[in-house]
């Protein structure tokens, strides 16, 4: 089996380091893929000091077109899984052989690592959750599915979903609106416990202003992802 880990990265350089530390100590079989996404700090230097592969956009295009960026390369050199951890820290890599595991053992097309099935660790706040909870709401009004932790980015996902992924992902915000698509397409999903923890450096984009984006924009794209023919 060729595993890929694929590491989305925009000015990680206070974190980008202890996760690839982390990910050669708890999954020392797999591959490391840091997609650069036009960091204006060291984080392209430090990728190439710790030998992972790396790609670089050449501006920062957002996390939709770096995660697509990386299963782009996961297909066209034929990985087996792909496995999404956050260069900011909050992914414990700890959880990547449970995140996995149902996986390479045909279970499911994609895990998501929820933080809320066992309520462990690090939550996020209270208008995160809040916000959290609506999509995920939303998200089983749609599709008849639950899932608790549809905003999460941990995730790992089958060859088939890599190629899907490739050809098929949301620009901007993509996370709630990729489990839209992979339902429309009958993708298996399936969450699995994992516990977060915060944000080991750098500070979020999201203020006030960018979270009403992210809710109009989410809940739009959900609402008409159910009617998009794929």
């Amino acid at each position: 089996m060729k595993i890929l880990t694929v590491i989305p990265a925009f000015n990680e350089e206070a974190t980008l380091r202890d996760v690839i530390a982390g990910i050669r100590t708890s999954l020392p079989a797999a591959d490391i893929l840091v997609v650069n996404d036009g960091s204006t700090d060291s984080t392209a230097t430090i990728a190439r000091e710790e030998g992972v592969l790396i790609l670089d956009h050449p501006y920062n295009m957002g996390i939709g077109a770096t995660m697509q960026t990386g299963f782009l390369f996961a297909f066209q050199y034929e990985y087996d899984v792909a496995i999404q951890v956050d260069g900011d820290g909050q992914h414990d890599p700890n959880y990547l052989k449970d995140l996995m595991t149902p996986v390479l053992e045909g279970e499911t097309d994609l895990a998501i690592g929820s933080r809320y099935l066992q309520k462990r660790g690090f939550k996020s706040s209270t208008p995160r959750r809040a916000g959290i909870r609506f999509f995920a709401i939303l998200f089983y009004l749609l599709t008849g599915k639950k899932v608790t932790d549809p905003t999460s980015g941990f995730r790992a996902l089958n060859r088939k979903v890599i190629h899907f992924f490739s050809r098929e992902y949301p620009s901007d915000y993509p996370e709630v609106e990729s489990l839209i698509l992979l339902h429309k397409k009958g993708f298996i999903l399936k969450e699995i416990p994992v516990a977060m923890r915060e944000r080991q450096g750098g500070a979020s984009s999201i203020n006030f202003l960018r979270a009403l984006y992210y809710m109009t924009k989410v809940t739009l794209s959900m609402v008409l992802g159910t009617l998009k023919k794929i």
